[in-house]
């Protein structure tokens, strides 16, 4: 049951030289925690995996698993160019105590559907951690196909993926596809967080969630009422984060939970340059939104 329910995705402090801040992490670790998320994504794409050397990274691991005491399960992003370096990655996620493994197939030279498997069946062969397949084709530029989904899908310790949510007009065939893809019990959920319920009230088993990262409580409010089908509760909740996903479209959501963690004062960090923090005119509608959400 590792990847179904709402997993958080944090994103991962760190100064201006990529120095991961253990301290500010811990922070939010524990909010999600004590929110009742059932699972943390930690060094996703919101938690800038591919901006942390190999030492930051275990550090940020290391540190949620002294924060968390096992409480809360850890799912850690493992994707890297070379397949040598995601199998590393993957090790040093099993010593540090993970739960679960979250691979995208990132590259800078296209890849095949044959180079893709080769290097998801060996990390999956590298420990025993269930690994959920990332395919997020808006960052990679490579689409997992229902059909390498399948061949991956039979590897022993592949066991969920996460999909980007279409919108409410297509999930519901969309992911009646997918399962249909995959064996029983492989575990279909998925991302894009102004989307999500719909694919939840559609049969999806996981909010893959940037919000909840930074925001927990709202986000498992929403999360409990589409996995009990309680469509009016979701609308009207949905209707309350709409101010920020409009937001999350238009500027990032990685931009946005890093100004919102500011506002918070839950970090100091700005996001790694290249990319700058956003304007105090974006910051005052963040601001905003965050009132609006005040009502869930």
């Amino acid at each position: 049951m590792l990847f179904h329910g709402l997993s958080a995705f944090p994103i991962t402090p760190c100064d201006a030289a990529g120095r991961v801040d253990t301290g500010a992490l811990s922070t939010l670790l524990k909010r999600i925690d004590t929110a009742g998320a059932d699972s943390i994504g930690l060094l996703g794409s919101t938690g800038s995996y591919m901006y942390l050397s190999r030492a930051e990274k275990r550090r940020a691991i290391d540190a949620a698993a002294v924060c968390l005491g096992g409480r809360t399960p850890v799912i850690v992003g493992v994707g890297a160019l070379r397949t040598d370096e995601a199998v590393a990655l993957a090790r040093d996620a099993q010593d540090a105590g993970a739960q679960g493994l979250l691979m995208a197939p990132v590259s800078y030279t296209p890849l095949s559907d044959d180079e893709v498997f080769e290097h998801f069946s060996t990390v999956a062969a590298a420990t025993p951690l269930p690994l959920c397949i990332y395919n997020n084709p808006g960052t990679t530029h490579f689409s997992i196909s229902q059909t390498l989904l399948s061949r991956l899908s039979a590897i022993d310790t592949i066991a969920a993926v996460k999909n980007p949510a279409l919108p409410a007009a297509d999930i519901a065939a969309a992911h009646h596809e997918t399962v249909s893809a995959v064996p029983a019990g492989f575990a279909v959920g998925y991302s894009g967080d102004w989307l999500v319920a719909d694919a939840i009230l559609a049969g999806g088993v996981t909010w893959y969630s940037v919000v909840a990262g930074i925001l927990p409580a709202p986000s498992v409010k929403l999360m409990r009422a589409a996995q009990t089908g309680d469509r009016a509760e979701v609308e009207r909740i949905n209707t309350l984060f709409e101010p920020l996903w409009t937001l999350f479209r238009e500027l990032s959501s990685y931009r946005v939970v890093h100004a919102i963690a500011n506002l918070l004062e839950l970090s100091p960090f700005d996001p790694p340059r290249p990319m700058l923090p956003l304007s105090q005119a974006d910051r005052t509608r963040i601001t905003a939104a965050l009132g609006v959400l005040a009502a869930v």
